[in-house]
């Protein structure tokens, strides 16, 4: 993979020109008291070094006559290594990651300067560390004071985001393996949470089983909090509490991801626990995976990225109305977005080494996003009949027997050349598949 991350620093250094990019790794964070969780790095730092330590700094100076990739690193210190794990050092900084030089981190404040005072500009995404970002400011208005005298120097702050990220957007073969990989293992567990759920066992217990295969086939755990929520539960998006008991009649929503090698995959599936759909349950499930079907047809090179969104809405809409949830035109019921009561959320988001992954939806008012091979997004309709919900004006009261329902299908689409491809097809999904 060196040679991967090689290639992605040139092609950024070739797009930054004479400026100065600066990258800080994620800092550590806190579980309680003294307990940190699981190191996690930044996921630009990642993109760019592959380098997995905290108290790093990368710099990136193109227009620097020998030093044109810099780490910044904790140095070797046998002493805590024995507590807290081997580091990487400031010698194998260049053996391993191939950094033309490498400094250890406390010596940042003073050669930093000499890679920004012949840059144009620095690149530098403002975090939330603002004692950081407070240090980098400090270099810029330094050299900004000097440079009458030099006639050289950054003039400007640019944020990293819009260059790489645009780069991060499109998926190279070596990060498709991975994420087909990430796919795979979650759907394995998706199946074998199918089989396994069933009326008297715990949420839990399911998140139990998924996450053990997460790291049973090598992947680093969750991509994110799993989703395990059985009957009025599924009407929460992001319910992760995962304690109550499954009952008989319960629909089953099941919203789990794996990540592996920092790439991840999101995964929904809903499906009744006893065996079989409610007739209610059902009409409400037909819909959602017919918008989940025409959303995802809609996923071809040359669409925009909005046309998912907009087919799953209209389709939710239509079957909304024809079950007399919804009543009205269907344009205006749209326009007027009286469909939010029962679908809130947006249908597709970017996937890769974020499950809410970096790149734009859209470039202006007026400028949407293409998509373009290499891409990859989910596709996620759902209908959520919250009991308390707030109806729109001038709709009907909601029969009670379609009340604490809620279904969510969603699988992760890769922009192919012709077409897409499916990387989560292999968890069933059609009503005869799901039902036993």
């Amino acid at each position: 993979m060196q040679a991967e991350y090689r290639q992605r620093r040139e092609q950024l250094m070739a797009k930054i020109g004479n400026g100065t990019g600066i990258f800080r790794s994620a800092p550590m964070a806190v579980m309680h008291n003294d307990v940190e969780y699981a190191y996690r790095q930044d996921s630009d730092f990642f993109y760019l070094t592959g380098f997995n330590e905290p108290e790093a700094v990368a710099v990136l100076a193109p227009h620097h006559a020998e030093h044109r990739f810099v780490l910044f690193v904790q140095p070797k210190d046998r002493e805590k290594e024995v507590w807290t794990g081997y580091r990487c050092g400031v010698d194998a900084a260049k053996e391993i990651y191939g950094a033309d030089e490498a400094y250890p981190i406390t010596e940042l404040d003073e050669k930093l300067p000499q890679y920004l005072e012949k840059a144009d500009r620095i690149y530098y995404h403002l975090g939330r560390d603002r004692s950081f970002n407070d240090k980098i400011l400090g270099h810029y208005q330094s050299l900004l004071r000097t440079y009458p005298k030099r006639g050289t120097g950054p003039i400007a702050i640019e944020d990293t985001g819009p260059i790489l990220h645009s780069m991060r957007l499109i998926k190279s073969e070596a990060e498709l393996s991975l994420m087909r990989q990430a796919a795979a293992i979650a759907i394995e567990a998706h199946n074998h949470a199918m089989e396994f759920a069933a009326p008297g066992r715990y949420e839990y217990e399911i998140q139990a089983e998924i996450e053990h295969i997460f790291r049973l086939r090598g992947g680093m755990g969750p991509a994110y909090p799993s989703i395990v929520a059985s009957g009025v539960n599924a009407c929460v998006l992001h319910y992760i509490e995962n304690v109550r008991q499954i009952q008989d009649k319960d629909l089953l929503l099941i919203d789990a991801g794996c990540a592996y090698g920092y790439y991840n995959s999101d995964i929904t599936r809903t499906f009744p626990v006893g065996g079989k759909f409610t007739p209610e349950q059902k009409a409400l499930y037909e819909i959602v995976l017919s918008a989940q079907k025409q959303a995802i047809a809609q996923v071809q090179p040359g669409n925009t990225f909005k046309s998912v969104h907009d087919t799953a809405v209209r389709v939710l809409t239509e079957g909304l109305v024809e079950l007399g949830i919804l009543k009205g035109e269907i344009d205006k019921l749209i326009e007027e977005e009286k469909y939010k009561p029962y679908y809130m959320h947006r249908t597709s988001h970017w996937l890769g080494l974020d499950v809410h992954d970096v790149g734009v939806y859209q470039h202006g008012e007026d400028k949407p996003q293409i998509l373009q091979p290499g891409q990859i997004l989910t596709v996620e309709p759902g209908i959520y009949i919250v009991p308390d919900t707030k109806l729109a004006e001038d709709q009907p009261e909601t029969d009670r027997r379609w009340v604490g329902i809620g279904i969510r299908i969603e699988d992760d689409v890769l922009v192919t050349p012709n077409g897409h491809e499916v990387l989560t097809a292999g968890v069933p999904k059609e009503v005869d598949e799901v039902e036993r």
